[in-house]
């Protein structure tokens, strides 16, 4: 009769499927590991479509960039900035010679935030979006091809796993997200 492995301890080896070892008696444990390849992991980003690139009406390609580039939106919305949350989102540039007009660039008009996943998300967003002098970025690029200046790039991207976590978690509640 076929049963399963016995379990030596709590952190026995993996069983290597079934092996007939005999009755398994009352009071016996058993243990089943199940060894789980993950292959891929699924990070998450932050894009912010900037004011300049709303004026022109250009959101609509950059989203059909970046779901044609793999990209899944798990939450999007158009909203508008005030001063002091443009401070709080820029707070780690503050001492850097661009804040102030940073921060009155992105409250000057409405901006799109969208949450994005996909497996190396923050390095293939990066990537997709360019140089940020658009005057330095490849050609087929988000900036590239819609952003007029170093200061008015299109999009913000983050720029780590951990800041596009903490960047979502600034526009969108968990519950808003899908995935």
């Amino acid at each position: 009769m076929a049963s399963l492995e016995r379990a030596r301890t709590p952190h026995s080896e993996p069983s290597r499927g079934i092996r007939p070892l005999g009755g398994i008696k009352g009071g016996d444990r058993v243990s089943i590991n199940l060894i789980f390849n993950i292959s891929t992991i699924v990070e998450r980003t932050l894009c912010i479509i900037k004011p300049d690139a709303v004026r022109k009406n250009v959101v609509g390609e950059i989203v059909a960039m970046l779901t044609g580039a793999g990209f899944s939106i798990l939450g999007m919305k158009m909203i508008q900035l005030s001063q002091a949350d443009g401070e709080r989102f820029y707070e780690i540039h503050r001492e850097r010679p661009f804040f102030a007009s940073l921060v009155e660039f992105m409250s000057s008009g409405p901006v799109v935030t969208i949450a994005l996943a996909k497996e190396n998300a923050v390095a293939d967003y990066r990537k997709l979006i360019g140089a940020t002098d658009p005057a330095e970025a490849e050609e087929g690029t988000v900036r590239k091809r819609f952003a007029s200046s170093k200061g008015e790039n299109a999009v913000h991207g983050s720029d780590s796993v951990e800041n596009g976590r903490n960047e979502i978690a600034f526009f969108f509640a968990e519950r808003e997200l899908m995935g």
